[in-house]
């Protein structure tokens, strides 16, 4: 695999370089142990994966792969080690990420090479000040109600009703731009009528439990986690029908992808198949993704739900308007002050790579 030359990372950043054994390994305190288990054995079966597309050996090289627990064809592919067995020449390296801002710094330490994150990070990333070297690779799903607003007090029927509540989302995520459309339709100012908490995902739960927090805008399946105490009173779903859809995204840095055609295209196609086997052997891909979670297929076939899944063709589709809503993203953010400036239309356009997914189309 080709990539430019960085500087030593700090350790932190060269840790996330150890192989996927050492990574499920460390994960497996987090996680139920039989789960982690599995994951960690198919991990060290790449032998007896099956390549489902074309591969490729003459793709060589390394390439660190950041992922996050959302439930998605990414997972299938992670836990079928069908990457490993497409190119069995390259070193295949997966990364956890709690968040998008997470990936984006990433992107930016020159840590990992292509990621998982949402559309509002993605779009912080391709704005000012960040203007990250980043291109949009893959449409990994259209936000629908998977992503939802859960209130404590199960009185609370409607977003006016949280005034004066605390609400936390992770900042900077597509999450945190619903939310923030939400309460701009219901008439509420942050800071002043509601109290906005910066909370990874993992750290929600505690504060939950703590009191410290009244309502959350999240992802499951912390969502439903939370939902176990409280209500959702609306989502994603609904801020998209009123003109704000949000994606799950895949990203890569610029120069990676230049360097790196032709693992880009075999990337692509085993997306591409992933997406396909969640359609067609839904029950197959949810056990797949409830292994990855540490949950189970019932849970995981629930939260699928949540979200639609876009194949190649439509990826065509859905890339072509992307820059658009990436520039609406952006006017949004910056009129809440977490970007400096909207960049032009071109910037967010170059920053959507579809030359694999045109080849696999």
């Amino acid at each position: 695999m080709t990539r430019p030359r960085t500087q030593r990372r700090p350790v932190a950043q060269r840790l996330a370089g150890l192989g996927v054994a050492a990574v499920l390994a460390a994960a497996a305190a987090l996680s139920g142990c039989t789960t982690a288990r599995e994951a960690e054995a198919k991990a060290n079966a790449g032998a007896t994966a099956t390549c489902p597309v074309t591969g490729n050996p003459e793709v060589k090289g390394a390439v660190r792969i950041g992922y996050q627990a959302i439930p998605n064809a990414n997972l299938v592919v992670r836990d079928r080690r069908w990457l490993e067995a497409c190119l069995p020449n390259a070193t295949i390296t997966w990364i956890k990420f709690d968040s998008g801002a997470d990936v984006v710094q990433g992107f930016g330490s020159g840590s990992v090479d292509l990621a998982t994150l949402g559309s509002s990070p993605a779009t912080k990333a391709l704005s000012a000040p960040l203007n990250v070297d980043m291109r949009v690779v893959w449409i990994d799903d259209v936000i629908g109600k998977a992503e939802s607003l859960v209130v404590k007090d199960t009185s609370i029927t409607t977003i006016a009703g949280l005034k004066g509540k605390t609400i936390t989302t992770p900042f900077s995520s597509t999450s945190h731009y619903s939310l923030l459309q939400a309460l701009a339709d219901a008439g509420l100012n942050p800071g002043t009528d509601v109290k906005l908490v910066n909370l990874s995902p993992d750290k929600m739960l505690g504060a939950w439990q703590g009191d410290q927090v009244d309502a959350a805008w999240v992802w499951d399946p912390v969502l439903s986690e939370l939902a176990q105490h409280g209500k959702v009173i609306t989502g994603s779903d609904v801020t998209a029908e009123k003109g704000h859809p949000t994606f799950d995204l895949e990203g890569a840095t610029g120069a990676f992808v230049a360097a790196n055609p032709a693992f880009m295209e075999t990337w692509t196609a085993v997306q591409n198949h992933a997406v396909q086997e969640l359609a067609a052997n839904p029950q197959a891909a949810a056990q797949s993704i409830a292994v990855q979670l540490g949950s189970t297929p019932e849970a995981v076939t629930a939260q699928l739900s949540g979200y639609l899944f876009p194949d190649a063709r439509k990826q065509l589709e859905l890339t072509a308007a992307l820059p658009k809503q990436l520039a609406a993203t952006a006017e949004f953010l910056k009129s809440q002050g977490d970007v400096d400036a909207v960049s032009p239309l071109k910037t967010y356009a170059d920053g959507v790579y579809t030359d694999a997914i045109k080849k696999v189309a």
